[in-house]
């Protein structure tokens, strides 16, 4: 049982982690402003994504081989 919470836990942090890529890139497009800002918004969003996404990314795969071992041990 616990191992099954282990991997549930990884699988929740990175949708977490999806949730607050959405969040923080909606707050940058609104604080983005041509003007005063010399990079291209697709800058920024290369930087959340690095930021949240790759680390999302990893976390769901170990989430999967931590499943995956689970279930060999099992059965």
């Amino acid at each position: 049982m616990k191992k099954e919470i282990s991997y549930k836990f990884l699988y929740g942090i990175s949708i977490l982690l999806i949730f607050i890529f959405i969040i923080i890139l909606g707050v940058d497009y609104f604080k983005y402003d041509t003007h005063s800002n010399s990079s291209p918004f697709y800058a920024f969003i290369i930087v959340r994504m690095i930021e949240f996404i790759i680390p999302s990314i990893i976390v769901f795969v170990m989430g999967k081989i931590m499943k995956k071992n689970m279930k060999s041990r099992q059965g």
